[in-house]
């Protein structure tokens, strides 16, 4: 490939006008704030004390032009595709024949997720690795998400941005490559394989999630620590679910005008979801880190249609009706909204034939079985640290395990 960008690409800076960080901090500085009950702690959100100091920093110690000044060193683009912008980093090796890569994010993430594993994925001999081990790195925005914005209409599911994706593949150049996926980048790359398995090579997951479809007898003989994420995932606070699934909009409202409730919104996902538990977020990925992801949401105004896929998927289809009906004893009658998404896809005879690698990290809730029912999986590694976002977590892990995944798949495609 050239370095020529092909046509209907065009490169991207970001360049966030100084106005709107000037009234990010005004807006900081004359928070509101609420009054809390003695000794909750972090059990019914995120505390007041936590946030203010978070909210301080964010004010008078981050500075987004250092940030920005990062994500600007790294080549970017825009392009349209059936009316959807998509923003996309495009990061090519030294090595002239790497495997192209997508890399997808998810929800609160962004393309600032991969910023530490762009370099030994793509320049595996500058960090260690084998020069065969080698990738040229796509990381688009999903459609939604910062800059591939605005949605081109409702109906942005999984399916959709699968199709937005690998035309964009095709549309770089790439007949052949691999994808990674997270969190909702977990569901867009296996249904990118589903949609174009003679171009996808394999996948590689984390942060994926699998569902019962009331089967009989699939809750039988789980192991104990199956057993666990099966009431992780029952039991899953699933408030941020609840409200991005069914009033996007209206939840928008409140993260779209203060910062600080945007904030509050995102890291209380991060203490959640990384690992240990019972620490705090920054304790496993820099504060400067999950400010540069809070700061792409707000700064781009996309609270309402970051939510909107979390709509077109549960809501807007049978997910919600199947997760508070009785499904055959399957336990999916837990109100929680989390129901049979994945099972639909062997039901309707679409489980995947493209190759996949499942990691998984100390707080995953995937079930192998209901996994391998829905995907043609050939590697499943389970680690002993590390949370849900790893490439921000535990970096050199998360590169470890797709160099060795995607150097088996190549030896087998």
């Amino acid at each position: 490939m050239t370095n020529t960008a092909p046509s209907g690409i065009r490169p991207f800076r970001i360049d966030i006008p100084q106005a709107r960080l000037d009234d990010l901090r005004a807006r900081l500085a004359a928070t509101r704030w609420p009054d809390e009950l003695p000794g909750v702690g972090w059990t019914r959100g995120v505390p007041v004390a936590y946030l203010k100091d978070l909210a301080e920093y964010w004010r008078t110690v981050y500075d987004w032009r250092s940030h920005e000044a990062a994500l600007n060193a790294l080549p970017q683009y825009m392009t349209a595709i059936d009316g959807q912008n998509l923003h996309f980093l495009h990061v090519r090796s030294p090595r002239p024949d790497a495997t192209p890569l997508m890399l997808l994010h998810g929800w609160p993430g962004s393309v600032a997720d991969f910023l530490d594993v762009i370099g030994p994925l793509s320049d595996p001999e500058a960090h260690g690795g084998s020069p065969a081990d080698a990738f040229h790195l796509v990381i688009p925005s999903l459609p939604g998400f910062a800059f591939s914005t605005p949605l081109a209409g409702p109906g942005m599911g999984t399916a959709r941005m699968a199709g937005a994706l690998t035309r964009l593949m095709a549309r770089i150049g790439y007949p052949r490559y691999g994808v990674h996926g997270y969190d909702t980048g977990s569901w867009v790359a296996p249904e990118m394989a589903r949609q174009a398995p003679d171009q996808v090579i394999g996948v590689h997951v984390n942060a994926m999630i699998a569902f019962p479809i009331g089967a009989d007898g699939e809750l039988d003989g789980l192991t104990d620590a199956e057993q666990r994420r099966w009431h992780r995932l029952q039991n899953a606070n699933d408030a941020y679910l609840q409200c991005n699934s069914k009033r996007p909009q209206t939840v928008a409202y409140a993260l779209t005008d203060s910062p600080v409730g945007q904030l509050a919104w995102v890291v209380e996902k991060f203490k959640e979801l990384t690992a240990p538990e019972d620490a705090l977020p920054e304790d496993s990925i820099h504060r400067d880190r999950i400010l540069t992801e809070v700061s792409l949401y707000w700064l781009t105004a996309t609270a309402a249609s970051a939510a909107q896929v979390y709509y077109e998927e549960i809501s807007a289809d049978s997910w919600s009706e199947a997760a508070t009906s009785d499904r055959a004893g399957s336990g999916a009658a837990d109100g929680t909204g989390w129901s049979d998404g994945q099972g639909d896809w062997a039901a309707a005879g679409r489980r995947g034939t493209v190759p996949t690698a499942v990691l998984l990290s100390t707080n995953d809730v995937t079930i192998r079985r209901w996994a391998e029912r829905d995907h043609d999986i050939v590697r499943w590694t389970e680690l002993d640290r590390g949370g849900h976002f790893l490439a921000m977590e535990a970096p050199e892990l998360l590169v470890g395990d797709i160099r060795e995944s995607f150097g088996s798949f190549k030896r087998t495609r």
